[in-house]
């Protein structure tokens, strides 16, 4: 038969994974920021690429929002 863990040992094991846990907690926190961080830098540069294009181009607003189907 096993043997009965004590309700200190379970207390104790559970503050572990408790903070266990918030430590993991906080580093998806953190990655989470950062993926939210990147995905804007990402977003500027596509835009900065797209409006230089435009600028290069010579058309007129009107035949880029033809083109895009806007």
């Amino acid at each position: 038969m096993a043997r009965m863990r004590s309700i200190q040992s379970i207390n104790t094991e559970i503050a572990k994974t408790e903070g266990e846990m918030s430590k993991i907690q906080e580093k998806y926190d953190a990655l989470a920021e950062k993926l939210l961080e990147l995905q804007k830098q990402k977003r500027e540069y596509e835009t900065r690429q797209i409006m230089d294009a435009y600028m290069k181009s010579g058309k007129s607003m009107q035949e880029i929002m033809t083109f895009l189907g806007a």
